[in-house]
């Protein structure tokens, strides 16, 4: 499947870890569909986390393990990654995907779970034997006549779970790295000797994103705690907001310097970070980090989708993240759904419950009182 620019433009939606089971929730489902059908990207790329894949043989309610064997968690990774990608099949929009660190963590291989996603016919990718990582992958965009890339997305797989260590590594492995600056010189070549523009995708952000933060003193409005019981802010000019401390890769392996080296890439975009949503500038670089999707695992009300629109004519985009209310719409109805859909609103949906079961009582009070009259 070719993707091709339309007068002069091209749209990418990033979807970053939806991170839900075989029983998705249903809030993530309509935000994701509000999106599709309002935003109408050219290309959706998962990001990570696409399933919680540790999780896969619990209980419907609570972590009681239900599922005790490979068949039986292979058709339950199934059906979580078909709730996630027949939406966006039933539409006909090219997806890309790579992994996260919870995908695999589970008895399928990576591998194996690939079957899954190329089963659908809007996948993209899968497919670079070269590249090491059956996650890790380029897709090229190429002119509105289709004679010429003008544009490229680079798919790169940075986390992985060893099934006999029963661990998880978390890092872009640097034959991928040798892959990327080996690809990126080809296309470079192809390109009259100009380099290809790009975005790189990755789920665990870099190592020097922490070029994008600075400490602060406790209570400073947007710091949070990090490591040795510090606290940490965004420096001025980094526009977005962080929630939390970023979690990175565990070692360089020479990405950046690569990424200078080949001079195509625009931003490098990550997510893994469920509450944060912010975006600037190292060593020339964009850093992009995209909040979570799901409302199954940890988050803030800032749940949703990121969009970049690419300029055919200058290989640079723009950027917005939209979040559920901005795709839903506020009102009760969807403030409401959102509390009940939502695990990181569970003191929300306590008050909730215990208003109606208050409610309910005082409803059955008042007829009683009727009755006796």
């Amino acid at each position: 499947m070719q993707l091709n620019f339309k007068n002069g433009k091209f749209r990418i939606m990033q979807v970053s870890d939806p991170q839900d089971l075989q029983f998705v929730r249903p809030t993530m489902i309509r935000m994701l569909n509000a999106a599709y059908d309002s935003l109408k990207p050219d290309l959706i790329v998962l990001t990570g986390d696409n399933i919680l894949g540790n999780h896969l043989c619990d209980a419907r309610i609570g972590s009681k393990l239900v599922i005790k064997d490979k068949e039986g968690e292979a058709e339950a990774m199934r059906i979580a990654i078909d709730k996630l990608v027949s939406p966006i099949e039933e539409r006909k929009i090219p997806f890309g995907m790579i992994y996260g660190n919870h995908d695999d963590r589970n008895r399928l291989t990576k591998e194996e779970q690939a079957d899954f996603y190329r089963a659908y016919s809007c996948n993209l990718g899968l497919d670079d034997e070269e590249s090491g990582d059956v996650a890790t992958y380029n897709i090229p965009i190429y002119s509105e006549d289709g004679e010429k890339i003008k544009f490229n997305i680079w798919m790169m797989d940075s986390a992985w779970h060893d099934k006999e260590e029963d661990k998880c590594y978390e890092l872009v492995k640097p034959q991928a790295i040798e892959w990327y600056k080996n690809k990126s010189k080809k296309l470079k070549e192809e390109n009259g000797g100009e380099p290809v523009p790009s975005l790189m995708f990755q789920h665990i952000p870099m190592l020097e994103t922490v070029e994008l933060i600075e400490e602060c003193a406790e209570g400073t409005p947007g710091s949070v705690k990090g490591p040795d019981n510090k606290y940490f802010k965004l420096k001025d000019g980094v526009k977005g907001v962080m929630g939390e401390y970023p979690c990175m890769v565990s070692e360089k392996t020479g990405q950046l310097e690569a990424m200078k080296e080949c001079g195509d890439i625009k931003a490098v975009v990550f997510g893994h970070d469920h509450t944060n949503c912010f975006e600037g500038v190292v060593d020339g670089i964009n850093f992009v980090q995209t909040a979570c999707a799901s409302f199954r695992c940890y988050g803030t009300k800032n749940k949703g989708v990121r969009i970049f629109d690419i300029d055919e004519a200058t290989g640079n985009y723009e950027t917005k993240f939209y979040n559920f209310h901005d795709l839903c719409g506020g009102g009760l109805y969807n403030e409401l759904c959102y509390i009940w859909d939502a695990d990181d609103m569970v003191k929300q949906k306590a008050g909730l419950i215990a208003g109606c079961a208050a409610g309910a009582i005082g409803i059955g009070v008042a007829i009683a009182k009727l009755l006796k009259k």
